[in-house]
């Protein structure tokens, strides 16, 4: 083998440079909103073109250590060869092809990263990243609101730290950077609990979280907390109890969520007026019921998958024109992919993160160890998400469904025991 060739092979093996890679991998699409200002378009493609290279590089470096099988989860690639051919009864093939793009680059970095980082390596290089992103966002608001008050507008930073906010530091709306703080908080204490950090740094990494969380002043971020808090006790009582009644308690709790689902979707109005957030509920209810409205003539297919609304182009232009507001999805990931991929593609992407979340819950509840916690409250807070946006479908978003969906299904699915079969 020629030797430049050689170290090059070397280089992508290391340990090293795959925990580099990750973390440039995640602050990529975590700071997706403030590269895309500072670059572009083209600069954030060559950003994540690059980063799809290297690896693919790394894969083929290390395709002896890989099972095919587990490359990635059944459901994952049927929903993606489901939203490609959807260009067959779509507006456009080149908008399809554009808006499948935005899942299939996060969907091959995720299954990159998840391949070649364990889930505690994948927890410290996501601290990090979220450390110093949310350091430079209360920096940059400091900046804006304090020191020049003036907004920073390229970044979308309106300054009202002084205020008592709402703020967005580097991600560009406030309801972004609260699921920030919320993904934060976890992946912060799952780092104290493991000892991955020293305690100084979890604990200033967890007060930072808190802080820029208040400062979102946003009532969905409140709705969010509450559940993560819920989540993250009912979670504990699980590890704790004894391994005889943890089915009888996992039953109980199920009911009791499925309780209280139904009786939020029944009292919503007063929760929301409770909340204070019934101007924003109102947009959201408008634009939610023009979309199925909609969704409701093609309801098996979809009108075919753009991913983020482009201009001009029929339904979406369609629903600006009654919304009177110039969206760019549904600010619902259900909502969005029925509207686009029909009622197969929302059964898909249920399956796909009902499995993620099952699957890694039995495994935190089962395991000792309490970075399996992370992956199972992280899926919590995303999906949670994905009622009041649809950040899901894009990003980080869809990068963090897709790592923890493939770590739960290398860790407890029927491609671990085929493996394990086969090897045995």
């Amino acid at each position: 083998m020629n030797p430049g060739l050689a170290r090059v092979l070397d280089v992508l093996r290391s340990s090293d440079f795959a925990a580099a890679y990750a973390s440039a991998t995640i602050g990529a699409l975590f700071a997706t909103h403030a590269l895309r200002q500072l670059m572009g378009d083209a600069g954030l493609g060559a950003v994540t073109t690059t980063l799809c290279v290297i690896g693919a590089g790394m894969l083929v470096a290390r395709r002896r250590e890989l099972r095919l099988v587990e490359i990635m989860p059944t459901t994952l690639a049927l929903l993606l060869v489901w939203l490609l051919a959807s260009f067959l009864w779509g507006p456009s093939a080149s908008e399809t092809f554009a808006g499948w793009l935005q899942l299939a680059v996060p969907t091959f970095l995720a299954v990159v990263v998840a391949q070649l980082r364990d889930t505690l390596q994948t927890v410290r290089s996501t601290g990090d990243v979220l450390r110093f992103l949310l350091v430079l966002s209360l920096a940059l608001e400091i900046l804006s609101g304090i020191l020049i008050d003036a907004p920073i507008r390229f970044l979308g930073i309106g300054g009202n730290l002084a205020l008592g906010g709402p703020i967005q530091g580097v991600f560009g709306t406030r309801t972004v950077l609260g699921v920030v703080t919320m993904i934060a908080l976890i992946t912060f204490l799952v780092e104290w609990r493991t000892r991955s950090v020293a305690p100084g740094v979890s604990l200033f990494s967890v007060v930072l979280a808190s802080v820029l969380a208040v400062f979102t002043d946003s009532p969905i971020v409140l709705v969010m907390a509450v559940i993560t808090v819920l989540a993250t006790l009912v979670l504990a009582l699980l590890r704790r109890a004894p391994v005889r009644t943890r089915p009888t308690l996992q039953r109980v709790i199920g009911g009791a969520v499925v309780l209280g689902l139904v009786l939020a979707y029944v009292f919503r109005r007063p929760l929301v007026y409770w909340l204070n957030a019934e101007p924003d509920f109102l947009v959201r209810s408008r634009l939610w019921n023009a979309a199925i409205d909609l969704a409701e003539n093609r309801p098996v297919q979809g009108w075919g998958w753009v991913g983020t609304w482009p201009d001009y182009l029929s339904p979406y232009s369609y629903i600006r024109l009654i919304t009177g507001r110039n969206h760019g999805s549904a600010l619902n990931a259900w909502v969005d992919m029925l509207l686009q991929a029909g009622g197969v593609g929302v059964a898909l992407l249920a399956l796909l993160a009902g499995f993620a979340l099952a699957r890694s819950w039995m495994s935190a509840t089962e395991r000792r160890s309490t970075v399996y916690t992370w992956t199972p409250l992280v899926l919590i807070i995303v999906l949670a998400d994905s009622i009041v946006t649809s950040a899901l479908l894009g990003g980080f978003g869809w990068f963090l469904l897709v790592v923890c969906s493939v770590s739960a299904s290398k860790v407890r699915g029927w491609r671990r025991d085929l493996s394990e079969r086969v090897g045995g």
